[in-house]
């Protein structure tokens, strides 16, 4: 009997190891490859930027300068989102703030949307989402150069009813069988174009701007080191 009872108990604890080792490596292996995710959507997040504003285009450290958006819920990106900050010298090239389009066709579309002191559009590029492939998923510049049309647009050169899809009597192109995914970004785009306007103030103060002031100049010196869209 006793023999049997210290097998049991061997067997037991033999099991019990198993399982407290397999478990180990279980969280181990998703631990690494949750931060294997992360660090490849910090080095995507990283390109997207460097897209809307090249390297070539300012000579501050881009993705380490940045401000924080004051009452930004309406852009869906976190609690507290901050924006990227551009500088040549002591010039202020842009900002980018991640925006998040929650009406998509498959859900969320996580975007960047560059904009200039003057509030033109510098870009704007897809960082996530879940759209139809063939479809949807030409919000992607690998996929077409359809995000591009967003270039050099503000409120003050493009009206109200004009940020809307041409199927729905506004200014910019929707896809072939997709209407939902483009009619999604571009709202989100013009809110966000929106909101920079409502907060003005406070975003200046946090750039180091004075409320009256904006390098018009600027967005064609960002533009100038732009690469062409691929057709």
């Amino acid at each position: 009997m006793a023999t049997m009872a210290q097998s049991i108990s061997r067997s037991a604890i033999g099991l019990g190891l198993f399982a407290v080792i397999t478990g180990g490596t279980i969280a181990l292996t998703q631990a690494v490859t949750k931060e294997r995710i992360a660090e490849q959507a910090a080095r995507a997040e990283a390109a997207a930027l460097f897209e809307i504003i090249p390297e070539s285009a300012h000579n501050n450290d881009m993705l380490n300068d940045t401000i924080s958006l004051p009452d930004a819920a309406v852009l869906n990106s976190g609690e507290t989102p901050s924006a990227w900050v551009a500088r040549q010298q002591s010039d202020l090239v842009g900002f980018i703030i991640p925006v998040t389009a929650t009406d998509g066709y498959s859900g969320d579309i996580n975007l960047l949307v560059g904009i200039t002191p003057s509030g033109e559009l510098l870009g704007v590029r897809v960082t996530g989402h879940h759209e139809t492939p063939g479809l949807g998923d030409r919000i992607d510049t690998g996929k077409s150069d359809w995000v591009y049309q967003f270039n050099g647009h503000s409120l003050a050169n493009t009206p109200g009813k004009q940020w809307n899809v041409k199927k729905n009597g506004g200014e910019f192109d929707q896809f072939t069988g997709a209407t939902i995914t483009p009619r999604a970004v571009v709202k989100a785009v013009h809110k966000t174009l929106v909101y920079v306007r409502e907060h003005q103030a406070e975003i200046r103060q946090s750039l180091g701007l004075p409320l009256d002031r904006g390098n018009r100049k600027q967005r064609s010196a960002v533009a100038s080191h732009l690469p062409e869209p691929e057709h």
